[in-house]
């Protein structure tokens, strides 16, 4: 295995453990903050239950994602000293930006954690707003550095001068970064709401329909559906700023090999890239070029535009964004089927085992999601400008780095499954009221 190979397989493992804590991180204390605030509004006890159950949740994710998320960062300096000798003076106002909503999310979540009884119902409730801003802020600033990788905007002053990144704005003027934060923001939501969908589901079809349950379900698919309709749309606008800033990225997506006018819309179908075809896709002619530049007959850049080791690697790009489309528009679907289900007054087991399949699926939607957004944009760590062989590490021995990241994360991902079970079955992880 070559230190390319192994550098990118750790990265992608930890960031895909880490984007799961991340995305509880953006989601769950919206929830937490309602379920209370419907307490505060009915004193409905099953409120007031859900409310603590999820706060002591809440917290144990954001401490696993805290470690996840601080092991992953070691790893750009491990991994890619060649890039953070680049870029290091501009992504580092991300850092700073995100390390600042990461620690005011920490103290009101210590806050809201002992303020139960002890803070007047109010006050308690107040402490736990912070959490729901400070948490998708987390994440839209750290999407920031990943959005200036994807467009590197200012690239000609951090060429001519190195020095003068630090100081410059340059990481939030990108265009490319409110379109990848507001994308990346509604997914997590999604991704949260369906998990928890999942869990009281699977409750409900044990037999368990309490109020309690019946609540969670009702708050998470509030929170769900509507996440899950502004995907698309959201998702219509990343596509077009990919279509603008990196052409060859939409031509992978779509397993478009030739530049075209009126290029087909693909659904499903293999990529054979020495054939340059593309194997059992439904098509729909001038459905690419409409989606990407809004014109049916508009010309749509092909990956033989460019050399062939300038490709990412077309098969897992393709089938990543089919997964993500495929697995989001079951979601809007499985939505709009609860939500009947509501108004019959019905929820049939065909429904629950539905909504319990619907957390993977919304798990699958934001890491192919990512993939898309990570493998398309290879080979290149900083798009046109540096590429990720230039800017991995040099020194041997990763695949031992790589055991000790899977240990240290299996240890993460145990210790968090045997916490949530002690929340489950009404065990405090601290003491409250």
């Amino acid at each position: 295995m070559t230190n390319l190979l192994a550098a990118r397989d750790q990265m992608a493992f930890t960031l895909g453990f880490h984007m799961i804590f991340a995305a509880f991180g953006v989601g769950f204390p919206l929830l937490m903050v309602v379920s209370e605030g419907l307490y505060l509004r009915t004193r409905q006890e099953h409120y007031l239950k859900l409310a603590k159950a999820w706060g002591q949740a809440n917290a144990v994710l954001f401490g696993i994602g805290a470690v996840s998320g601080t092991a992953l960062s070691f790893e750009l300096g491990l991994l890619w000293p060649g890039f953070m000798r680049f870029a290091g003076s501009t992504i580092g106002t991300g850092f700073v930006a995100e390390g600042f909503a990461f620690f005011v999310e920490a103290i009101f979540i210590g806050l809201y954690l002992y303020g139960w009884g002890r803070l007047s119902p109010l006050a308690h409730w107040l402490t736990g707003i912070p959490i729901a801003i400070a948490g998708p802020a987390s994440a839209a600033l750290i999407v920031g550095v990943d959005a200036w990788m994807q467009h590197p905007n200012g690239i000609a002053t951090l060429l001519r001068d190195p020095s003068a990144a630090a100081t410059g704005p340059m990481l939030f003027l990108n265009p490319h970064w409110p379109i990848m934060a507001l994308h990346a923001t509604v997914a997590c939501y999604a991704a949260t709401a369906f998990a928890i969908a999942t869990i009281y589901a699977w409750g409900m079809l044990k037999g368990r329909r309490d109020a309690v349950r019946r609540a969670a379900l009702h708050l998470a698919l509030m929170l769900g559906t509507a996440a899950a309709i502004a995907m698309p749309l959201t998702g219509d606008l990343s596509g077009k700023a990919v279509a603008r800033y990196q052409p060859v990225k939409l031509a992978a997506m779509e397993s478009q090999f030739t530049t075209q006018k009126g290029a087909p819309l693909r659904i499903g179908g293999w990529p054979d890239t020495k054939a340059r075809t593309v194997a059992g896709a439904l098509e729909i002619p001038g459905g690419l070029s409409w989606l990407a530049y809004g014109s049916a007959g508009a010309t749509v850049r092909g990956l033989s535009s460019v050399p062939t080791s300038l490709w990412p690697d077309i098969p897992i790009t393709h089938v990543s964004f089919q997964l993500m489309v495929g697995s989001g528009t079951a979601l809007v679907l499985i939505a709009l089927w609860y939500w009947l289900g509501v108004r019959r007054r019905s929820l049939g087991r065909g429904l629950l085992w539905a909504l319990v399949l619907s957390g993977p699926l919304a798990f699958l939607a934001l890491e192919t999601g990512w993939v898309v957004t990570e493998v398309g944009r290879q080979p290149w760590i900083v798009y046109g400008v540096q590429r990720t062989a230039d800017a991995v590490t040099p020194i041997q021995g990763l695949p031992v780095y790589f055991l000790a990241f899977v240990a240290l994360y299996a240890l993460l991902g145990t210790t968090v499954v045997w916490l949530l079970r002690r929340v489950e079955h009404g065990l405090p992880l601290v003491r409250v009221a």
